[in-house]
């Protein structure tokens, strides 16, 4: 739930932590954690597998938020 502040919103992001304790990745940097290029890193951004805010022109990742994609896309390997 966020908190309305003038004509801004305090969103709360991560488990209900504010924003400024959120730590934003650069596209540059959640390629490097998840070792692909950044091409697939805005790829997974626009298609809202990664969510992301936008600053100018480039996007801000949460890095809670790569963890879990992280996490949630972890194939097991089976063991027969």
């Amino acid at each position: 739930m966020g908190v309305a502040c003038g004509r801004y919103r305090w969103v709360m992001a991560a488990g209900d932590r504010p924003l400024n304790e959120v730590k934003f990745l650069t596209v540059a940097e959640v390629a490097s954690v998840m070792r692909v290029s950044k091409m697939t890193v805005y790829r997974l951004v626009h298609s809202g597998h990664l969510p992301a805010i936008r600053v100018g022109r480039s996007f801000r990742v949460p890095e809670q938020a790569v963890h879990e994609y992280l996490r949630e896309s972890f194939v097991g390997v089976a063991t027969a």
